[in-house]
């Protein structure tokens, strides 16, 4: 396997694992764990499409981890408004 391979691989295994918690019960969508997942798993997916020139997952994963941090940050600037 090439680095892409298990750059790819790696992402979304961590993609589907947050997934598989979260329909098991383990995790809920709103918890930092199960974004913070979501936010890895989609950028190391997004740079294995990357190296192999895959414009279609460059997309499609930019735009998955690009939701992933806006997840993470917006309820942190909600939070700083109420004070």
């Amino acid at each position: 396997m090439t680095l892409a391979d298990w750059t790819g691989a790696s992402g979304v295994f961590l993609i589907l694992g947050a997934y598989i918690l979260n329909i098991s019960g383990v995790l809920k969508t709103n918890r930092l764990p199960f974004k913070m997942l979501n936010l890895i798993g989609a950028s190391l997916a997004c740079l294995a499409s990357v190296l192999l020139d895959y414009i279609p997952f460059i997309i499609l994963e930019a735009t998955w981890a690009l939701a992933s941090l806006a997840a993470i940050l917006l309820p942190v600037k909600k939070r700083k408004k109420r004070y």
